[in-house]
């Protein structure tokens, strides 16, 4: 008896344990509309069920102080994305496998969980996926590092030089009509006005030029997408932020070793000013919701010519408030709608 206890106890926290699922076995298309593709990116604020995360998360270390709150939190995540309808969805703030798998029983049935864990050991956090549609190629990383601080820098930083590598990222491969398309989400290091993140955020959109030259120079399509943690200067947020970082111009291929060799567009361009923000953050500590300044855009999604003339719709839903005690994300979805 004792012996099938530990086996059972070994089964179970082998379950527990599995944070990834990025193996592409069949690949399949489970779209009710096949002329149709709608993709979004959520950061969903620490989605975390499971005890064996390293930040304490449910617990002191996140928002949900316990797994009643976590479960709330999963429950009204899963409300976003059913009202929603992603056929593809990628993650921020998603601790692994088992948070995917939950959200997917929530849902109608048709979506697969796809997550390549990644190196945050501070945070446990990684960044997945739900889809209909799956991918061509098992999801990977690169660990490629790059130095910092980039050449003309103007973060205003002042410590010693360093290198940083992308911690929370995963890069796959999809075939939209007969298009091959690079599909990376990242998720970069926080606080887009401090200068020692500045210039780590920046090396980590090095790193990520790089992987979007390469796939440029095999006549991919690029989608590239997630929580960038940092204000677009071109395409201006609600409340007018301006970066002290070159990252969104890095990554759209304005700036660094690959200037002016590929051409990013951001898909905010097509949304109204006053609806271009993501996040709230009570930047303040009195919870006015009302305050334009807690509000910003850090989330993105950056595409390339071939997928940006079949967009068909861009917005941002913003349909749930934000405000301290909630359960919603501290973030909205980024959504295209694209037509095939």
């Amino acid at each position: 008896m004792l012996s099938i206890i530990f086996f059972l106890s070994l089964f179970l926290n082998t379950i527990i344990a599995d944070t990834e699922c990025p193996v592409v076995t069949t690949i399949g298309d489970r779209r009710k509309d096949k002329h149709k593709l709608r993709i979004a990116q959520y950061n969903v604020e620490w989605l975390f069920i499971d005890y064996c995360s390293s930040s304490n998360c449910p617990g002191n270390g996140c928002p949900w102080k316990n797994s009643t709150e976590a479960d709330t939190h999963m429950s009204y995540v899963s409300k976003v994305i059913n009202t929603i309808q992603p056929d593809i969805v990628n993650f921020c703030e998603v601790e692994g496998c088992d948070e995917l798998n939950i959200l997917a029983n929530n849902l109608d049935g048709s979506y697969k969980p796809y997550l390549k864990k990644g190196t945050d050991t501070s945070t446990g956090q990684n960044v997945g996926m739900l889809t209909r549609l799956d991918p061509t190629v098992t999801l990977y990383r690169t660990e490629l590092r790059h130095d910092y601080p980039i050449y003309g820098s103007k973060c205003g930083y002042t410590g010693s030089p360093g290198s940083s590598g992308v911690s929370k990222h995963y890069i796959t491969e999809f075939v939209f009509n007969r298009m091959n398309v690079a599909f990376i989400s990242a998720h970069l290091i926080a606080y887009p006005t401090d200068p020692s993140r500045c210039v780590q955020r920046e090396a980590q959109a090095m790193v990520l030029q790089d992987v979007i030259f390469g796939y440029i120079n095999r006549n991919y399509e690029i989608i590239m997408l997630g929580d960038f943690n940092d204000f677009d200067g071109k395409v201006l947020d609600v409340n007018n932020d301006m970066p002290i970082s070159q990252v969104l111009d890095i990554l759209k291929g304005n700036y660094g070793d690959y200037a002016g060799k590929y051409s990013l567009y951001s898909i905010a361009e097509t949304i109204i000013q006053k609806e271009r923000y993501t996040d709230w953050y009570d930047s303040d500590n009195n919870c006015n919701t009302a305050s334009s300044k807690d509000y910003s855009m850090i989330d993105h999604i950056l595409v390339t010519d071939g997928i940006k003339n079949y967009i068909a719709n861009a917005f941002i839903y913003h349909e749930y408030n934000e405000y301290c005690g909630k359960y919603d994300s501290d973030h909205y979805p980024v959504i295209i709608d694209l037509a095939l």
